[in-house]
């Protein structure tokens, strides 16, 4: 089996790694270009090309452990259950777990298992989500499905789960009625405002803007991240890419700012459609995990060492 970062590492024990990834290759409701099943293997393949180092520290010092892949080949309700298990042995590891899609779909039942793993200790405790995208994904069905890629936001909204969206840039009247309704669940700053602000937030960084409505959120976290929530120049293999999207340092800066400031226990990056011959998005990707990675560990470190 291909590991993250297996040129570099050995699979360590289960329990010894403050890093589970979780491969989902699911592809059921995707709506413009296919090719999501590819993402996990793809990214996996291109993290053979990191350097440990991740400009600050090596993130894989924590241990990085691989899971199988989640057998997509049945029925939804059948993937969405052990991806809901698969997350529920990481944390029950003690590891961050980490998805790799597929569609934005699995995001949901990995979101219900890291509420379920929290509340069986702190019954009342809830957690918040962080997404960087460029698509809300709030409606109700879409193409009367209600568990799509463009409908995961809803369900997680469904669960009581408080958000903060990032780098939205293409939404229906029914998302932004949703939005408008729930101003204290679902918060938010669209693209064009992030990275064109206007008035005393143009004086501001990224992180700075960010910060009022992030001490809004729980203190744990789960960071989803879908490739179109950067722009297509960076990452064009992805089935409904907009134009206007995050940069790169763009997206780090929100990554640090979140991990900084809360405890992010699970993540996942979803909807990359590799294209043949283009190696550039899976690698943006596999080096983006592993930011992340390191993000969240030197915040452990600064906690205690505890992840």
């Amino acid at each position: 089996m291909n590991i993250f970062l297996g040129s570099e590492i050995t699979q360590p024990a289960p329990n010894a790694a403050a890093f589970h990834i979780i491969p989902v290759p699911f592809e059921h409701s995707v709506s413009y270009g296919g090719g999501t099943a590819k993402g996990p293997a793809a990214i996996i393949s291109a993290s053979q090309q990191l350097e440990l180092y991740d400009g600050e520290g090596i993130p894989a010092k924590g241990g990085i452990y691989t899971q199988e892949a989640v057998r997509c080949d049945v029925a939804r309700e059948d993937v969405f259950n052990e991806i809901g298990e698969r997350t529920l042995y990481a944390l029950s590891s003690g590891a961050v777990p980490v998805l790799l899609g597929g569609e934005h779909a699995v995001s949901f039942p990995a979101v219900q298992a890291v509420q379920q793993h929290l509340r069986s200790s702190e019954p009342r405790a809830n957690i918040g989500i962080v997404q960087i995208d460029a698509h809300s994904d709030l409606r109700d069905r879409y193409e009367d499905d209600p568990h799509s890629h463009a409908t995961v936001m809803r369900r997680v909204f469904d669960l009581g789960v408080p958000m903060l969206q990032l780098g939205v840039r293409a939404i229906s009247p029914e998302e932004l009625s949703l939005r408008a309704q729930n101003p204290d669940r679902i918060r938010y700053i669209d693209a064009r405002s992030l990275l064109r602000p206007t008035g005393q937030a143009a004086h501001q960084s990224i992180a700075e803007r960010i910060l009022p409505l992030l001490e809004s959120l729980p203190e744990h976290l789960y960071l989803t991240i879908d490739a179109d929530g950067l722009d297509p120049a960076l990452i064009p293999a992805t089935g409904t890419p907009e134009p206007g999207g995050l940069g790169w340092y763009d997206v780090l800066e929100i990554i640090d700012a979140v991990a900084a400031r809360r405890r992010i226990v699970a993540a996942d990056l979803v909807e990359l459609a590799p294209i043949a011959g283009l190696h550039a998005s899976e690698f943006i990707c596999a080096r983006l995990v592993y930011q992340l990675m390191g993000a969240i560990a030197r915040r452990a470190v600064s906690h205690s060492g505890v992840v």
